[in-house]
């Protein structure tokens, strides 16, 4: 495997690589860590972005080949700056995903620190509410751009401590005093990556994923897409609405699906769908993780 790095900042579109990744940054952050399970057998060069949506955008507008974003986590939900880009904001296909388990660690500077403050990324504080909650219940809890961020503000002297990775621990000089913070050992984050093109026969395993707008002033409107797939023998694996950006009460709806848009059943099926939403936009068919997932079957500990 080879990783080059790079700043997002200092690139031009002309003078990326074809092979580029882009992640949500600075070094450090679990999507960092996404990026380089996925380069185990593929070269790339790996450039961290301020946010998600601007290594989707960035994506979407060619300035890199791909990114590898934070779609869906266990305990938290979904990523929505994830779904509402991808949704509302570019035509990108999923290619792969990746599901791995998050342990948090708390990290401070100095040994001794008063832990007055804690800061990280919203989605990794949230994972572990319940537990700072507990440990340090006289502590601001203060959002950051992302877990590496947290890691440097905190290594700059800005707050007392940061939630994060081991890795952005060694990447920023900290030291984590308090490991396992999630709430439940069950902290599995899914990341998705993105393409410009859909995957090309997709092996294996597959999933397929969509996202539509139905009639939602019809009752039965919703049932009558989830028929299609159930007549069809098809299994959805999930199902999530968010606001259709139209008016309130208003929403679209993603899907993922067992099987890939080459099986004759699953096609007909998204052919139906097409023909009964107001808008609708297939997201790709991909292979599933399922190596990653039996490592989460057996419980083996995956260090972050």
């Amino acid at each position: 495997m080879m990783v080059n790095t790079l700043e997002a900042k200092n690139m031009t579109i002309d003078s990326l690589p074809g092979n580029s990744l882009g992640f949500l940054g600075p070094w450090g952050t679990y999507s960092e860590e996404a990026a380089h399970i996925l380069c185990q057998n593929r070269d790339r060069e790996l450039i961290p972005y301020p946010g998600i949506d601007a290594a989707i955008r960035a994506t979407d507008a060619g300035e890199i080949a791909e990114c590898i974003v934070p779609a869906e986590n266990s305990l938290d939900g979904s990523v929505n700056i994830t779904l509402d880009t991808l949704a509302h904001d570019v035509h990108l296909y999923i290619t792969h995903e990746i599901i791995f388990p998050v342990r948090h660690n708390l990290l401070i500077k100095t040994p001794g620190t008063d832990i007055s403050s804690i800061v990280s990324h919203p989605q990794a504080l949230a994972q572990c509410r319940n537990t700072l909650r507990r440990l340090y219940p006289q502590a601001k809890i203060l959002p950051a751009g992302s877990t590496g961020e947290a890691a440097r503000l905190v290594a700059a002297g800005q707050y007392a401590a940061a939630v994060g990775s081991l890795k952005a621990a060694s990447a920023y000089g900290l030291q984590a005093v308090v490991s396992d913070l999630q709430d439940s050992p069950h902290n599995f984050t899914r990341f998705i990556v993105l393409e410009r093109q859909p995957a090309q026969n997709p092996q294996g395993s597959c999933k397929t994923s969509l996202v539509c707008k139905i009639n939602g002033e019809r009752p039965g409107s919703l049932c009558d897409v989830l028929q299609e797939f159930a007549r069809r023998n098809v299994n959805m694996t999930r199902i999530e609405s968010r606001p259709a950006r139209t008016g309130l009460g208003l929403y679209i709806f993603f899907f993922d699906l067992e099987g890939s848009a080459a099986d004759s059943n699953l096609r007909s099926a998204l052919e139906a769908v097409c023909a009964k939403s107001i808008w609708y936009k297939n997201l790709g068919s991909y292979p599933t993780n399922s190596k990653t997932l039996n490592l989460l079957n057996d419980h083996d500990q995956v260090y972050l």
